[in-house]
């Protein structure tokens, strides 16, 4: 790959598009009991990718005053001098422009709600200056995604229950795996005056509200099969994310290995286990 295109594909971290993408698709697949067609599914790839891209290099831009000092982060390439601020500001407009499109093309519906997330995107980095509970917030962005999948195909609000239960899912999933990951800044977050709940409460008591939201998490996806899904295969997935979920609090001291492989995993494994629900098996 040339060095240049390297380098930005590096700065979006394009490869945590694994998160997303799939739990996009749940969400829209909920919508219509089925996949979309060929064309929606492209335009839901290019505004899920062009949004997340949006939202990593906001975070970036927003966060380079704490990212110098974090002797964990400063190897990022704001800090390093690897790609300028101005760089930064013009692949954020670049991003909209393809994320604004790919929402007009999809529905006027859409491109109405496109401001929401963008706005979430921009507030979320600056949690972290006041409160411990910004995981929880990180949460409810991320809530967006199935809800957007959804709304994506049916243009409207009506049935949007199930997508609403995976929002849930959504939001205690990525607190909790938020949370795990702070794990690494404790230290620093608490002498810098960055609040986490590691940081706050100490990684052990921290841990265990991630536990915690881990299990409601499980929970919601145990509503969703109570209320909407049948079948042995669903069964059987649901089992297998809930052991994933316990294996993800078993492996924090491997942090990279739990919070990007793990995770992974959970996230195909949803789309797997909505899929398979909705058809009975």
């Amino acid at each position: 790959m040339n060095p240049t295109l390297q380098k930005y594909v590096s700065f979006v971290k394009l490869e945590h598009n694994l998160f997303s993408l799939p739990i996009l698709f749940a969400g829209a697949t909920l919508a219509d009991n089925k996949w979309p067609s060929l064309h929606l599914i492209s335009l839901l790839i290019l505004a899920g990718i062009s949004a997340r891209v949006v939202a990593m290099i906001l975070n970036r831009i927003f966060d380079r005053d704490i990212d110098i000092k974090n002797p964990r982060t400063q190897g990022r390439h704001i800090p390093q001098g690897l790609i300028k601020v101005v760089e930064a500001w013009v692949m954020v407009v670049l991003c909209l422009a393809i994320y604004v499109f790919s929402a007009w093309s999809i529905s006027d519906f859409c491109l109405q709600l496109s401001p929401i997330p963008i706005v979430a995107f921009a507030v979320y980095p600056f949690f972290k200056r006041f409160t411990k509970w910004t995981h929880l917030f990180l949460g409810l962005v991320w809530s967006m995604v199935p809800l957007a999948g959804f709304l994506a195909v049916k243009s409207s609000w009506d049935g949007i229950a199930p997508a609403l239960i995976l929002g849930i899912f959504s939001v205690f999933w990525l607190a909790g795996f938020d949370i795990i990951y702070a794990v690494l800044d404790e230290e620093f977050d608490r002498q810098s005056g960055v609040h986490s709940l590691p940081a706050a409460w100490g990684h052990k008591r921290a841990l265990k509200m991630a536990a915690f939201f881990h299990l409601i998490a499980f929970l919601s996806l145990t509503l969703l099969y109570g209320i909407w899904f049948e079948g042995p295969v669903t069964v059987m997935l649901l089992f297998m994310l809930g052991v994933l979920l316990l294996l993800e609090h078993q492996f924090v001291q491997y942090i990279d290995f739990a919070f990007f492989y793990i995770n992974v995993l959970i996230s195909f494994m949803v789309l797997a286990f909505v899929n398979a629900g909705l058809r009975g098996v």
